[in-house]
């Protein structure tokens, strides 16, 4: 019997400074998520301008560079534009690949978005944080 010891590791999933303010499209980070259960993707949204048309959504893949990306069928949120200052969260339970990401779509007008991914029930006794150049993951935006 596998037992589930509950730890978490935190990656930067998309960067204060790629999730400034802007309306082009930003694909996070690539997170790894084998010998984990799960992924929550934890996102906080800053200034969004009136009329912003803003969403999030997780995708999935086996290629370490998710080349082979698909969207999580109903793993996505609209961001009202009166989200202001609001944390969404989007949860990944047992993913159907081995890499993911979270994308934000923004258009029309600027929306500000930052997010972290929390990798949860790790299937090792013992969670090594990833250093801090680990951390420092370029994401595009």
């Amino acid at each position: 019997m596998t037992q589930f010891i509950t730890a978490t590791t935190f990656v930067p999933a998309i960067t204060v400074t790629a999730g400034a303010a802007g309306t082009s499209d930003i694909n996070g980070a690539v997170i790894d998520t084998a010998g984990y259960e799960g992924v929550a993707f934890i996102a906080q949204l800053g200034a969004i301008v009136s009329g912003a048309v803003t969403s999030l959504k997780v995708q999935v893949g086996d290629a370490a560079n998710l080349s082979d990306a698909a969207d999580v069928p109903g793993l996505s949120l609209t961001v009202a534009d009166t989200d202001d200052e609001d944390i969404k969260v989007l949860e990944f339970r047992r993913p159907t690949g081995r890499y993911v990401r979270l994308v934000c779509d923004r258009g029309t007008q600027n929306a500000t978005v930052s997010a972290i991914a929390a990798l949860y029930g790790s299937r090792e006794q013992i969670v090594t944080q990833p250093s801090a150049t680990t951390a420092a993951v370029a994401v595009s935006g």
